[in-house]
């Protein structure tokens, strides 16, 4: 099943890691909201209660955006391989492909 990428971008920011899942790569899901909660707690006690909300949070917040942006790459890259058998071991691998 192939997941359309816009679907998962909207999935992925409304629900952390469930981008992942619907790529189907839960334990991935699973380790970025680990990952998220865990920097969230430590930024939030490395700093004072003068700092925003984005400055206590900033650590899981950056996890957060960079699980959106995977999750939407990845179901890009599968879309994109849906049409062109090259492009999903392409992306993946950062070459061209067979030359």
């Amino acid at each position: 099943m192939v997941t359309k990428p816009f679907v998962v971008l909207g999935v992925a920011i409304v629900l952390p890691g469930m981008g992942q899942v619907l790529n189907r790569a839960p334990v991935r899901g699973l380790v970025f909201v680990c990952y998220m909660v865990l920097l969230g707690v430590i930024t939030y006690h490395l700093t004072t209660p003068e700092h925003s909300f984005l400055g206590r949070y900033a650590g899981g917040l950056f996890v957060y955006a960079i699980s959106v942006m995977d999750a939407y790459r990845t179901a890009a890259a599968r879309a994109a391989a849906r049409f062109n058998p090259l492009a999903e071991r392409s992306a993946g691998s950062g070459s061209a492909g067979p030359r």
